[in-house]
């Protein structure tokens, strides 16, 4: 009797183990296909945005090296810049439809690698090759962690895939591991905007990790965004969905305030001190998004997750010893060398410079209350001395103070 019923029950338990077998993530050849895709629209898209912006900056150096009076925007190079920007920010953009969102977003490294690259070639300095390589040897080193980080993320990075319907993304919207993680994120966002404005608290991390949170919102939002429209091209409509326009819109509104926050970092603090900590704080937090919102490494082994995140790690490294290389811009000092003028050289015995107060005053040594315009610009005028006659013209000046007139 037994004998008789098992192949019967081997022959219904094949359905469930196969069924069981189509569900796992490293299963199906064409989400690593998926990867490739969009790992490689990400780098393109990255590398040209690089090329541009060096190509926009070269078109604002050489307008003012030179007597040309048109402005940047009547110049090809700079229209050139802005076509190629809009290009590579499109191919990020779709890179989002394809690849899972933790994959995507390290390889933001790329753009920094490209830079660090055009600033080597087009350096204007005469240097000689042993300077070179003393001087560039954190770049190049830099530049290989990277490039061996970006292959660790492409190899073991998450494999997830599933389509960005109206209906999965609002699964995900609500379900309760990114309502808690977006309680978190309210909190800090919060207590850190509260340090911010209210006392003063200007520390590059404290910005930057507003501007990371923010980005983290701004990532996950471009991912349905572009997900949604890519399932649209293939034939199932999204676009008539309201959580579209919800995304949207969240995208919209946190890029924005996430640019008001990068301006006001780029006032206080260097450029390369904002990329290298604004490129881990952003990746950190933006990764920590899509694993808790898209569950991108849901049924990941152990081994693909440690070395995604060894990726990181070597990237991260990578951008730090790029960034960390460059030349520190020379802060204008907006006061008068005095050693810098002939014979004015003792003035500068005790070390005291000679400067004006800077509140918010035009003129050189005004007074605070001395701000107003027509004052500034009139011309100073001094006690008119007479002429005496008779017996006291020798006590007289030899010479005399005229006043001027306004018309002079």
């Amino acid at each position: 009797m037994e004998g008789g019923h098992s192949p019967s029950l081997q022959l219904q338990q094949l359905p469930l183990a196969t069924a069981a077998v189509s569900v796992q993530p490293h299963t199906d050849s064409f989400s690593y296909k998926e990867n490739l895709i969009g790992a490689l629209l990400a780098i393109f898209g990255h590398l040209v945005s690089s090329i541009a912006l060096n190509l926009q900056k070269y078109s604002h150096i050489r307008l003012a090296g030179s007597k040309d009076p048109r402005a940047y925007f009547r110049t090809k190079t700079w229209w050139s810049g802005l076509l190629l920007l809009v290009l590579g920010e499109v191919a990020v953009f779709a890179s989002y439809a394809f690849a899972p969102l933790s994959l995507i977003v390290p390889l933001s490294a790329v753009s920094v690698v490209a830079s660090a690259i055009i600033g080597i070639i087009f350096i204007k300095e005469k240097w000689k090759p042993k300077e070179f390589l003393r001087r560039y040897v954190l770049s190049f080193v830099g530049c290989g962690l990277a490039v061996v980080g970006t292959y660790l993320l492409v190899t073991f990075g998450p494999n997830s895939h599933e389509k960005m319907t109206a209906e999965n993304i609002t699964r995900h919207l609500v379900s309760w591991p990114f309502l808690l993680y977006m309680l978190v994120e309210i909190i800090v966002f919060c207590l850190l905007l509260y340090f911010y404005k209210e006392r003063n608290a200007n520390y590059i991390v404290i910005i930057l990790l507003l501007v990371a949170l923010l980005g983290s919102m701004t990532v996950v939002t471009v991912k349905a965004v572009a997900g949604m429209i890519l399932v649209s091209i293939q034939g199932s409509l999204q676009l008539d969905s309201p959580i579209f326009y919800i995304m949207l819109v969240c995208m919209i509104a946190t890029a924005i305030y996430q640019a008001t926050f990068l301006a006001q970092a780029s006032q206080l603090y260097d450029s390369a001190q904002i990329s290298s900590i604004g490129y881990i704080l952003s990746t950190t937090a933006a990764i920590s998004a899509g694993a808790t919102f898209y569950l991108d490494f849901m049924g990941e082994d152990v081994l693909h997750i440690c070395m995604f995140a060894l990726g990181c790690l070597v990237a991260f490294l990578g951008v730090f010893l790029i960034t960390r290389n460059r030349k520190k811009p020379v802060p204008f000092e907006p006061y008068i060398s005095m050693d810098a003028m002939p014979g004015m050289q003792n003035m500068h015995d005790k070390g005291i410079a000679v400067q004006p107060d800077l509140k918010a005053s035009f003129s050189y040594g005004a007074l605070e209350n001395n701000d107003s315009m027509p004052e500034i610009y009139s011309p100073a005028t001094l006690p008119i001395v007479q002429e005496q006659h008779g017996s006291k013209a020798a006590s007289a000046p030899p010479y005399r103070v005229l006043e001027h007139s306004k018309k002079e």
